[in-house]
């Protein structure tokens, strides 16, 4: 009998110890990381600074705008086709790699977004 009385109370505790750890993980993938808004950042790149505007929606990066450069176009062209789809994929900047030939600025934008999101935190 106390044997019994063992199993179903360590069954019991390993049932509400399984359903709090489901209960947090919901309610964080729920909220995202970020208050909903539009950041700014602001970093150098290759000839000038590069202004971006993170706009986070539902917890999450949305959209990433360069807002102000003055950067050769083609390397901005190639940060805007690479490197801000990856952020947003990523929802992070770690792990996205800089751009060959043009690893000052898709560096600076990766840094202005990190500055903006600084400011999104919850």
């Amino acid at each position: 009998m106390k044997k019994l009385i063992y199993l179903v109370a360590t069954l019991a505790m390993a049932a509400l110890m399984l359903a709090g750890c489901g209960a947090a993980d919901s309610t964080n993938t729920d909220t995202g990381a970020f208050k909903d808004g539009t950041y700014d950042g602001v970093a150098r790149g290759a000839s000038s600074d590069i202004k971006v505007a993170v706009e986070v929606k539902s917890g999450k990066i949305d959209a990433i705008k360069i807002v102000e450069h003055e950067e050769t176009q083609n390397l901005i062209e190639a940060v805007m086709e690479n490197t801000i789809p990856e952020i947003i994929e990523k929802q992070s900047t770690e792990g996205v790699e800089a751009i060959s030939g043009a690893s000052k600025s898709s560096n600076a934008v990766k840094e202005a977004v990190d500055q903006a999101l600084e400011k999104a935190k919850k």
